[in-house]
């Protein structure tokens, strides 16, 4: 199956510990599997925490050598929709940082200021060979490595640990080692459509759409206008000023939004809004991916998806099933997979 790894550009790294990737290291004499080929005796070469050459033959001079005969060398896991070092356990709420309960800040809520590099979900995802991760915010429906339950749907009126508004806030990457993780901040934004969205907009599908197309206009009035919105000469907008520059490299183009969505007819709507609106997306969830599979592919739309997803466990997920991924495939739809949903420690 051919998979992409997606954001940011984040690069495949070896699964060594942390202190190591920051190091100009030689690794020889291991089986390297590249993805694609075997290569016995191999030497992986790594500058400034870069693979800079995967091949045969003797270390460079003034390398750190590390000796890998008798074991097996691989790329790293990138971890994507991730809550790797934002929460140590997901139900106590004073270890979560994934989420931000205020209505007065939605959009602009920045994960990256409270992530963690002494977690201790980094070492226990390094040693399943995870060496980089997309962390997410959490929202009403948050999946992949995000616990939480029906308790925790905030915008659908039960309270919890999930960001309330529209938008979730922004993703980061993160290495998994040393003590700066951060690799890029403000990646991407997060957003909940399907049955989680509609209940962040009031408790219906046609009301989150209505909702996103007026902040979008809005968002591009206040780019247009910052002047005016200054000499409070413009009139007033939903959202804070704050969130409103958050989301102008939404509106723009230039930066993804992550859309959680998973029943087919969902799936089709917001590649239509996207579309109409000329903004980028990456589908998250995309269960019934399968039946629209096409229209995702030929939207040029990539998917973030667990593999094994295949009990209509709502009813937006009723046509889910276990071949979801090789059909998304098939259709050449560009895919990441997720990594165990509902617990941090598993990535």
């Amino acid at each position: 199956m051919r998979i992409q790894t997606l954001l940011a550009g984040a690069v495949a790294a070896l699964a060594l510990a942390g202190p190591a990737l920051a190091q100009d290291v030689a690794i020889t004499g291991g089986q390297v599997l590249t993805g694609t080929s075997v290569i016995e005796n191999g030497t992986v070469v790594i500058r400034n925490g870069k693979i800079v050459s995967v091949g045969t033959g003797a270390a460079p001079a003034g390398l750190r050598v590390i000796d890998a005969r008798g074991k097996i060398v691989t790329p790293g896991f990138v971890a994507v929709d991730s809550g790797l070092a934002g929460t140590e356990v997901g139900s106590v709420r004073g270890s979560n940082d994934l989420s931000n309960n205020a209505n007065t800040l939605t959009a602009a809520f920045d994960l990256s200021y409270g992530l963690d590099p002494w977690s201790f979900t980094l070492p226990t995802a390094r040693l399943g060979g995870v060496t980089r991760a997309v962390v997410t915010p959490q929202h009403a429906g948050s999946g992949g490595g995000h616990s939480h339950d029906d308790s925790d749907f905030a915008g659908a009126g039960h309270g919890g640990y999930q960001s309330p508004g529209l938008f979730a806030g922004q993703a980061a990457v993160i290495k998994l080692g040393g003590a700066d993780i951060l690799v890029k901040p403000r990646v991407a934004m997060v957003a909940p459509f399907g049955e989680a969205g509609k209940g962040v907009a009031g408790g219906a599908r046609g009301a989150e759409f209505v909702l996103f197309k007026e902040t979008m206009a809005e968002t591009r009035l206040y780019a247009r206008n910052k002047a005016a919105y200054d000499r409070a000469a413009l009139r007033d907008l939903s959202l804070s000023r704050a969130d409103l520059e958050a989301l102008i490299p939404v509106a723009n183009g230039s930066m993804p939004l992550i859309v959680t969505v998973n029943r087919a007819s969902d799936i089709q709507q917001v590649l239509r809004l996207a579309r109409e609106e000329g903004i980028k997306i990456i589908l998250d969830g995309a269960a019934e991916g399968w039946l629209v599979a096409d229209e995702i592919a030929a939207a040029n739309v990539p998917v973030l998806l667990h593999p094994i997803t295949n009990l209509p466990s709502n009813f937006e997920m009723r046509a889910a099933r276990m071949q979801n991924a090789a059909a998304l495939n098939a259709a050449g739809v560009v895919i990441a997979i997720k990594g165990n949903e509902g617990s941090a420690h598993r990535a």
